[in-house]
């Protein structure tokens, strides 16, 4: 539980760092691209590479690539088609994608999950009734893109550290991870050259930002988090998921972002958490497992 608290204070910057000081004047695929190969770097000293199998390698790899590579590249470009509250408000989307996840995994369907989902699309709508354009309703599902590719490695990392712990004795998870960046690390490098644009940091503090994005807010958060995933419930986790929301809220709202509609953003919010309250509260009422990021 501390790990996580932690990682949530620390990622709490993050939203508005990006959204304020790199959205818009730095090329977006370039910023992912060093934030990953900054945690890259910070894992690769500890990398066992003798002693890691090449089935773990290539499926940490795999599961970077999702969780962390193609989530960046849909949620760098969020911040150009979408305020930093917004964004943050979206990602509350990703506990419901986990349960329609293990819905496919079970070969069943849940209505609840699917109502769920656009009870917080009505929320969404709420933020920018009367002013809705083709920008915010792109934005809003490349957000999406996003929480779906995290949603999707978070299972798949679950289930796989599970496997990985029963097969016996596992070297310790910052001598592997490094995998996990590496896999990402792929993903960014081929969306840099191939999409990329000239536009890199004209200031030490946006090259300042960068740096702390990516040893410290992806390469120690990450891990710290994963770590802390496996140590709580799937009911705390999720709520720390949840706590996330709140924390980037309230540091974008009091330091940057003042003059936001704050009547419409809360209407519309308190839908989207609603929508989401409601449904865990389902889940336990019912005994099934509540979903966690």
């Amino acid at each position: 539980m501390p790990l996580l608290i932690f990682v949530t204070l620390l990622w709490a910057f993050s939203f508005s760092l990006i959204g304020v000081y790199l959205a818009g004047s730095v090329d977006s695929y370039f910023a992912v691209f060093t934030r990953v190969l900054l945690a890259a770097l910070l894992f690769l000293p500890l990398l066992r590479w003798r002693a890691c199998s090449p089935r773990t390698a290539l499926a940490l790899m795999a599961i970077g690539a999702v969780q962390l590579g193609i989530m960046y590249l849909f949620y760098y470009q969020s911040f150009l088609l979408l305020s930093v509250p917004e964004v943050l408000l979206f990602t509350i989307f990703t506990p419901v994608y986990i349960a329609l996840l293990y819905d496919l995994l079970e070969w069943r369907f849940s209505p609840w999950n699917l109502l769920v989902a656009l009870l917080a699309v009505a929320g969404a709508a709420v933020i920018r009734w009367g002013r809705p354009h083709g920008d915010f309703w792109l934005g809003f599902l490349v957000v999406q893109g996003a929480n779906l590719c995290f949603a999707l490695g978070q299972v798949a990392y679950k289930q796989f550290m599970q496997q990985f712990t029963q097969r016996g004795p596992a070297l310790p998870g910052r001598q592997v991870f490094a995998w996990f960046y590496l896999g990402a690390l792929l993903v960014v490098t081929a969306a840099w050259l191939v999409l990329g644009e000239p536009a890199y940091p004209r200031s030490g503090l946006q090259w300042g930002i960068l740096v702390w994005l990516g040893l410290v807010a992806s390469g120690l958060g990450y891990f710290l988090w994963n770590k802390g995933a496996t140590q709580v419930s799937a009911g705390t986790l999720a709520a720390m998921n949840n706590a996330l929301i709140p924390a980037g809220l309230l540091v974008n709202l009091l330091i940057w972002n003042r003059d936001a509609d704050l009547p419409r953003l809360a209407l519309g919010g308190c839908i989207i958490v609603g929508a989401v309250a409601l449904n865990e509260w389902r889940q336990r009422r019912s005994g099934s497992p509540v979903p966690a990021r």
